[in-house]
């Protein structure tokens, strides 16, 4: 939109182009996380991150399919949400190399932003899928987990093999987005672009099947490397500890502490420590609480508020139907005073 503003259409191209494709690849990513979900809850019977742990032994399939919802959604190579964030950017890139600085230096904060929220996005889900699905179970009810059904896994591997085609095949799909978008930006400027688009994604997909087909070349030269040799298996290095436990893993308060402490001004996590006071302590506690501050900030006093409105005009809502109708009666004879005002 600002892209049509101030005349130019290239912008204004990228930009609706990778936000359209971005409605139709979070359809996709973020269905198939919640699905993903909705199958560790059907398995477990529990949705509290931290009774979870080790489910990929357990759960291959849903544990695949979160991963490629996992990456999709923190917009990396090569999967879909990849193609539509880097229209966005390159949108917003192309803006702020072109137009006044008026302009310029809003399209920069707009380009931290978004590279803020990846980050973010790529952190959140580093944790959950990490929580989830690898380590050890932290609970009875986790240890004798089970895959979904097959009524429920097929969905997820549809969706996953969509993300991951409409990630392969961005270049073919952005050029054809020209029909839509020239609706809003047209112009052989703005079909120049999305060609452009298109080849850019090309050149992205090049490097990203190359850095893949490298670490597959990688992992089957050491599979051919270890071919003959004997492969020990031993327990992880537990620090001195002589009988480490799930309880010891890290719990997704521990795993997020450094994430938000980067933010502990603005979040204002409370905590509540009982330490331990001698070497051997028979307990020691952590606790860690992050409220939803645009909830209990915006949300709940504004839902609040409207409530307590609400409440008041109750006393129109009294069971009269004369007083109804007479209600009706009278809106109407306002609105035709009106008109004919």
């Amino acid at each position: 939109m600002t892209g049509i503003a101030v005349g130019a259409p290239r912008m204004a191209a990228l930009g609706f182009a990778g936000a359209l494709l971005h409605v139709v690849n979070h359809a996709l990513f973020k269905g198939l996380l919640f699905l993903g979900a909705g199958s560790v809850l059907h398995a477990t019977g529990t949705a509290e991150i931290d009774e979870l742990g080790g489910l990929m032994r357990h759960m291959p399939t849903t544990a695949t399919t979160f991963l490629v919802g996992a990456v999709a959604i923190s917009g990396l190579p090569p999967l879909n949400g990849f193609v539509s964030e880097l229209l966005v950017y390159w949108s917003a890139l192309v803006g702020m190399t072109t137009l006044p600085a008026a302009a310029a230096i809003p399209l920069a904060a707009l380009i931290g932003v978004l590279a803020a929220s990846g980050g973010l996005a790529l952190a959140c889900f580093t944790k959950a899928f990490g929580i989830v699905f690898l380590g050890l179970p932290r609970s009875a009810k986790v240890a004798t987990a089970h895959e979904a059904p097959r009524a429920m896994r097929m969905p997820m591997l549809w969706l996953a093999l969509a993300c991951l085609g409409l990630g392969v095949t961005g270049a073919l799909v952005v050029p054809r987005l020209s029909g839509v978008v020239s609706l809003f930006a047209a112009g052989p400027e703005a079909v120049n672009a999305l060609n452009d688009g298109g080849m850019l994604l090309w050149r992205t997909t090049a490097v990203a099947a190359g850095a893949m087909s490298l670490a597959v070349a990688l992992a089957l030269v050491r599979l051919l490397l270890l071919r003959h040799r004997e492969v020990r298996q031993a327990s992880t290095w537990d620090c001195g500890y002589a009988a480490p436990s799930p309880t010891m893993q890290y719990t997704a308060s521990s795993f997020a502490q450094p994430t938000v402490d980067l933010y502990v001004s603005l979040l204002r996590t409370r905590k509540r420590i009982a330490a331990p006071e001698i070497h051997f302590p028979d307990a020691a506690r952590l606790e860690t609480e992050t409220r939803d501050i645009s909830r209990e900030g915006i949300y709940e006093p504004l839902f609040e508020g409207a409530e307590r409105l609400l409440k008041r005009m109750r006393i129109l809502q009294h069971g009269r139907v004369q007083v109804y109708v007479l209600s009706l009666v009278l809106t109407l004879v306002i609105l035709l005073l009106w008109n004919v005002r």
